[in-house]
């Protein structure tokens, strides 16, 4: 056991927290806590947009998704992704920012009404378990990789849970934007040191490129059939859109000191993730040429482990200090928003519901008390989730909002026709048609057809045109009607 690595791990961990609570005597209401007063400028809004996704799975479940099927195999994180912080930036940012919102939920609510609020926001709440029990589980299997086994992978998600915890229940969005600045700055120095390093240790990057070329790892696109681009477009699709109504992308961009700072920061920060999650992907490549079949058999059997192993036993102290302090960055940058970002959804758009009297101080009473729970609940499925892939838990997270509701989102800000009742039909569209090329429901073959989440979008855009065009045409129709009956002679 290393223990002056270790002993650097936790002088960085209680940095974090000493930062977070500072941040919490800056609090104020709950506009402070859950986007920071909308007062960030660009350069932390960028660093925290780009924290949205640098998280677990960028470093670990990436690049050996990569070094065993090319760039094809991650198309949805880090492409989809990235292209989601794109897409806020470009189409959405401005808009939901000059509405002066706390949550996303809150759209739904003033363009549809309470019930597609609540239903949305309980969606957008579910999609979290998955995400966050990712970076919970990656936050054990780091502790007890550094303890050489000492810490059990469940004792170690405990323990960084908890680590997390603190900071977020004491200093909100405030902290996340602080520890995210500097999370993210000890994060590429870090990555990109260690990529130079993994390279000279590789023979230079000549060799990585011509091993990854030689195993055609940058082909793109699937093979030319029909099953094979629908996946494809589904496996994009589903972080690219299904992550656009989430409230850790609008907490991040609505921080934001102006609606062009909102923009701006979203479409750089989404651009930088794309193109430094490939830094990851070259240290990993590196791994393959320096530790050959014995890389390849991790990242088959135990790829989430690839990585670590690789520092661990092929690098200096120094090298691996800055290892350990830019992965636990990129994923307690992540794991503190999306703890914080369905806290606040339940309490803006649930519990207020229910208690409409509420003070703003009850509110951040509240939503300080439902990331406590919230984590228990989450921390419980990451134990119960354990064996489960990093890649795998984030990659079905965002399943649910695609389907039910970034259509209500997207129509909602540029259809003026859409309607309450084409609301309600999209969003029940979506998820029965989704639900129904589950395997359990309607069989492997129909699974294995045609993508459900794809499926389930393209019903969810039919029934909003539906929903909002019937009732429309049927009154249109029945106006000459009723016209012609009262020319009608009695």
């Amino acid at each position: 056991m290393n223990y002056t690595l270790i002993s650097f791990v936790v002088l960085y961990l209680l940095g974090t927290l000493a930062l977070g609570v500072w941040a919490g005597t800056r609090i104020k209401n709950t506009a402070d806590f859950a986007i920071a007063g909308r007062r960030l400028p660009l350069i932390m809004v960028v660093t925290t947009t780009f924290a949205t996704w640098f998280g677990a799975e960028t470093v670990m479940g990436i690049p050996a998704k990569f070094v065993q099927g090319g760039l094809n195999a991650v198309v949805e994180d880090p492409f989809g992704a990235g292209t989601c912080l794109v897409l806020v930036g470009l189409f959405f940012a401005a808009k939901l920012y000059k509405q002066n919102l706390l949550t996303i939920g809150d759209f739904y609510r003033q363009r549809y009404g309470r019930g597609i609020e609540v239903f949305c926001s309980v969606a957008i709440i579910l999609s979290y378990l998955g995400w966050v029990a990712a970076q919970i589980t990656a936050l054990g299997l780091v502790f007890s990789v550094l303890t050489n086994g000492a810490m059990s992978e469940t004792t170690g998600m405990i323990v960084g849970t908890m680590a997390v915890l603190v900071y977020v229940v004491i200093g909100g969005f405030l902290a996340v934007a602080w520890t995210d600045f500097i999370q993210m700055i000890v994060l590429v120095i870090g990555m990109s040191v260690i990529a130079v390093f993994a390279s000279d240790l590789a023979g230079g990057s000549g060799q990585v490129i011509s091993m990854v070329t030689s195993q055609n790892l940058l082909n793109f696109f699937p093979q030319p059939s029909f099953t094979e681009i629908a996946f494809f477009i589904a496996a994009g699709l589903t972080m690219m859109l299904g992550s656009i109504p989430q409230q850790d992308v609008f907490q991040r961009v609505m921080s934001a000191k102006s609606a062009d700072t909102a923009r701006n920061g979203a479409v750089i920060g989404g651009v930088s993730y794309i193109l430094f999650a490939f830094v990851p992907m070259f240290i990993v490549a590196s791994a393959v040429v320096v530790m050959g079949d014995g890389a390849m058999e991790l990242a088959k059997n135990d790829y989430q482990r690839l990585l670590p192993t690789f520092v661990l036993t092929k690098m200096p102290l120094v090298m691996q200090i800055l290892f350990f302090g830019a992965l636990l960055s990129a994923i307690k940058s992540t794991s503190s928003a999306t703890l914080l970002a369905p806290s606040t959804s339940f309490v803006e758009n649930i519990l207020k519901n229910l208690r409409p009297g509420m003070t703003d101080r009850q509110q951040l009473l509240a939503m300080r008390l439902t990331i406590v729970a919230f984590t228990g609940v989450v921390l419980a499925y990451a134990i119960a989730m354990k064996g489960t892939s990093i890649y795998d838990l984030v990659s079905t997270a965002y399943q649910v909002t695609l389907v039910a509701a970034f259509v209500p989102l997207v129509m909602g800000l540029y259809w003026k026709r859409a309607t309450t009742q084409g609301a309600i039909v999209s969003v029940a569209a979506g998820i029965a048609v989704w639900v129904m090329f589950f395997p359990q429901v309607g069989g492997e073959e129909l699974s294995k057809a045609f993508p459900g989440q794809l499926a389930g979008l393209i019903a969810a855009f039919a029934g909003m045109v539906a929903g909002s065009l019937a009732p429309q045409m049927l009154r249109n129709r029945q106006e000459p009607r009723k016209a012609m009956a009262g020319l009608t002679p009695q």
